[in-house]
C-alpha cells in the first residue's frame, strides 16, 4: 500500500544509508567499503602479541603515561620579609 508510510513509521532497525569510508590494516593496506556512520577513515587495531618486546613496551608507555610527581611546596623562610616592605600599605 502506498499509504502505509504516511500513516506509521517504517518497520526497519536502521536507515538504509550507508557512507563511504576508508579501511586501513595493520600492515597498510586499504579497502573501499561502505559504512552505516559517517566516518573518512578507520583503522584496524594492532595486535600487540606480534611486536617485538621492546615496541610492544614502548606503545604501552605511550597509551598507559606515568603519574606526574607531587611538587614540593613552597616555604617562607629563606625570604628576607625587608626587601618587600616597600609594597606594603601603612
Amino acid at each position: 500500500n502506498s499509504n502505509r508510510a504516511a500513516i506509521g513509521h517504517l518497520q526497519r532497525q536502521r536507515y538504509g544509508r550507508l557512507y563511504p569510508l576508508l579501511l586501513v590494516s595493520t600492515d597498510g593496506s586499504t579497502v573501499h567499503l561502505r559504512y552505516a556512520e559517517p566516518k573518512r577513515i578507520l583503522m584496524m587495531p594492532l595486535d600487540s602479541n606480534t611486536l617485538p618486546e621492546a615496541e610492544r613496551k614502548a606503545r604501552l608507555r605511550r597509551k598507559f603515561p606515568s603519574k606526574p610527581k607531587a611538587k614540593e611546596e613552597e616555604t617562607f623562610e629563606g625570604i628576607d620579609l625587608d626587601t618587600y616592605k616597600k609594597f606594603w600599605k601603612k
